[in-house]
């Protein structure tokens, strides 16, 4: 019977069996007449100890001479062992070297710089602490669809080049676009989302969106991933309804989940734990009356900066809802308010712990006449929102959505100081490699 290959996240279904990992070395240190070889396979972590005299001879003696990220192919006894990060260590009987670096690896044992770490980003990927939070990523992703699937919702693509702006022009990225002028990398896909929702009810759309925002805070990318829902019929209150029902359930299926790279990461999870309904609300106004209160230097009419939402969140346990900003400082598609003009009905929602707004989210402005209006105000090109406004004319419709960013779940759920480690390669104003 063939030995199987399997990977390190299977070992527990082959305690006591003999297997092949194919893998990297990413650490070793020797005793003697044993090695210990630290072993990845990009689904987890475990030891094979390699003992003289168990092995042939130069097998033995070619691992001494192993460089880090040196790619193997390991035969072994998989052996219950409860000191292991993982439960289990292998113990070595082959060992074949698939290539052995002629150089020493870059990132070492040493503490290095963000600078160099981000500059090397590709080979950073590799470590263990980026493992954690690259799949904590990929679970609030998984999550995100599955709650929306789940619920009903469809996945409509929205493009990534388009002549509509979705958040105001001075962040927009432009592109030649043929004979046509200049077309615009998407801030948004909720334009198209809002025509989907007039088709099929209940959408969403997910993918990359790009703003050109000199902005050096920790909470900022100029391209980033955000999933914004849209659905018919839906007022403002259903829509904190849903983004509160999702954040808690995305946030759940972590904990449920993800226990071992939230451990890793050395994350508290007890504030994770009291995400559940019902969530804070607080309207804009009563948020500068406290934050004046709380020494802020913010004035009314004014949108919140990265130390105001700060501030804010750290009065609170769960997630906050702060609602109903002035019409000035919000985007031209949200919903005037029924009793004050000044006003829409919006509502950021703020992650506790600092970490700020995670979505934005609006009920849309169902009066032709009113979009126009604002659309003229904000001195966009109309004829690039002729279907948008379509829309409207052709059986207009309560409806409400908001955008979620994973860079910035993912800070907050993972507990990260800087959004830069919540993407594969992020991009800021200061980096485009690699």
């Amino acid at each position: 019977m063939s030995v199987p290959w399997v990977y390190i996240s299977d070992l527990a279904k082959h305690e006591e069996k003999e297997v092949i990992l194919k893998c990297w070395m990413y650490n070793k240190r020797s005793s003697g007449k044993i090695h210990f070889l630290q072993l990845r396979d990009g689904t987890g972590f475990i030891q094979g100890v390699m003992v003289n005299g168990e092995v042939p001879e130069e097998q033995f003696s070619a691992a001494r001479n192993l460089w880090l990220e040196a790619s193997l192919e390991v035969t072994g006894k998989v052996r219950r062992d409860e000191r292991a990060p993982s439960g289990f260590e292998l113990t070595v009987s082959d060992l074949r070297i698939i290539h052995n670096p002629t150089e020493e690896y870059p990132i070492g044992k040493k503490d290095h710089g963000i600078d160099f770490l981000l500059d090397n980003r590709h080979l950073w990927l590799r470590s263990a602490n980026q493992l954690a939070v690259m799949k904590i990523r990929e679970r609030i992703i998984w999550s995100a669809r599955e709650f929306l699937h789940n619920g009903g919702f469809m996945l409509v693509d929205s493009p990534i080049l388009t002549g509509a702006i979705g958040e105001g022009a001075s962040g927009l990225f432009e592109v030649p676009y043929f004979d046509m002028g200049n077309a615009y990398l998407a801030q948004t896909g909720q334009l198209y989302a809002e025509a989907g929702a007039a088709a099929f009810g209940k959408v969403y759309t997910f993918g990359p969106t790009f703003r050109a925002e000199k902005s050096k805070t920790r909470r900022h990318l100029t391209e980033f991933w955000m999933i914004e829902p849209e659905v018919a019929f839906y007022d403002h209150n259903d829509n904190m309804k849903l983004q509160e029902d999702l954040v808690s359930y995305i946030v759940g299926q972590v904990l449920k989940h993800c226990g071992s790279e939230l451990a890793t990461l050395g994350r508290d999870i007890a504030p994770l734990e009291r995400v559940v309904p019902p969530f804070h609300h607080i309207t804009y106004d009563e948020a500068v009356i406290l934050l004046q209160k709380l020494g802020s230097s913010i004035t009314y009419g004014t949108d919140f900066g990265g130390e105001d939402e700060t501030i804010l969140t750290q009065q609170f346990d769960r997630p906050l809802f702060v609602e109903c900003y002035p019409k000035k400082v919000k985007a031209f598609y949200m919903k005037q308010h029924p009793e004050r003009e000044d006003l829409v009905l919006c509502d950021d929602l703020l992650a506790p712990e600092g970490y700020g707004e995670i979505i934005g989210g609006s009920q849309r402005e169902d009066s032709l006449e009113l979009l126009h209006a604002r659309i003229r105000e904000e001195n966009l090109p109309e004829e690039s929102y002729s279907w948008y406004l379509d829309l409207r004319r052709y059986g207009t419709f309560v409806h409400s959505g908001f955008g979620m960013g994973i860079e910035r779940v993912v800070s907050w759920v993972c507990g990260l100081p800087h959004i830069r480690e919540t993407i594969p390669f992020p991009r800021t104003i200061y980096r485009l490699n690699p």
